[in-house]
């Protein structure tokens, strides 16, 4: 074991967590949003999106996250190839930052899971609260903001705690991509020596410490809304 490699990689590997937080966020900023609204579209059963978005969760949640960023990955560049010569647009797909394919792969996928998590948040609530808001003059937009959504957010945000973490961690993937994250960065380091066993105990290391720090921060925003929960209890 070569303690030295280990620590100097660590800080390798730990300049890569800014790449695996930024993919996260914009992954989790368009992925809820997009989860919530197909999940009401599930609940409502509205005709055909009902059907496209029950495919499209089976779909993400029957194939390995890897198999859909190979598809994503190529296939998109190969789709702009061929719009942008039909306009002659004069750019070289192929010089694409592939963090905007780590953005299209990961909302991708954490959309597919939001529309579960939401779907059976949702389906705890109780018809009769949207009815009775109705009833005193509000509107559909100011029933769900004021009442549907955060009781359903409070218990919708263990799962969506657990599909964070599932996607930090997925971000390690992004190797795939030549995304300069944590684990490109430390096994790049390990290429000159062969010194993998140390550079996938960093990879370990850092996830630990990244995904333990995110666990904490849902479980103080839990424990922040529970009491609300208790109020209207």
């Amino acid at each position: 074991m070569n303690y030295q490699f280990l620590l100097e990689t660590f800080f390798v590997a730990l300049s890569g967590v800014p790449i695996a937080l930024l993919v996260t966020v914009v992954a989790l900023f368009i992925a809820l949003p997009l989860g919530f609204l197909l999940a009401l579209t599930r609940i409502n059963n509205i005709p055909v999106i009902h059907h496209l978005a029950k495919i499209y969760v089976s779909f993400v949640r029957g194939t390995p996250i890897i198999i859909q960023i190979f598809i994503i990955y190529s296939s998109i560049p190969l789709m702009l190839k061929i719009i942008f010569e039909k306009y002659q647009i004069p750019y070289d797909i192929y010089k694409i930052n592939p963090i905007w394919y780590a953005f299209i792969v990961f909302a991708f996928s954490s959309t597919a899971i939001l529309i579960e998590v939401f779907r059976s948040a949702l389906s705890t609530i109780e018809k009769g609260q949207l009815e009775a808001a109705y009833s005193v003059g509000l509107t559909t937009f100011q029933a769900y903001t004021r009442i549907i959504i955060p009781q359903a957010l409070v218990v919708a945000l263990p799962n969506i705690c657990t599909a964070t973490v599932n996607l930090v961690k997925a971000t390690s993937l992004g190797y795939a991509m030549s995304l300069p994250e944590i684990t490109l960065k430390a096994k790049v380091a390990a290429n000159v020596g062969y010194n993998y066993v140390e550079a996938y105990l960093d990879i370990f290391i850092v996830y630990l410490i990244l995904c333990s720090t995110v666990e904490y921060l849902f479980k103080r925003y839990e424990k922040y809304l529970s009491k609300y929960k208790a109020a209207n209890a």
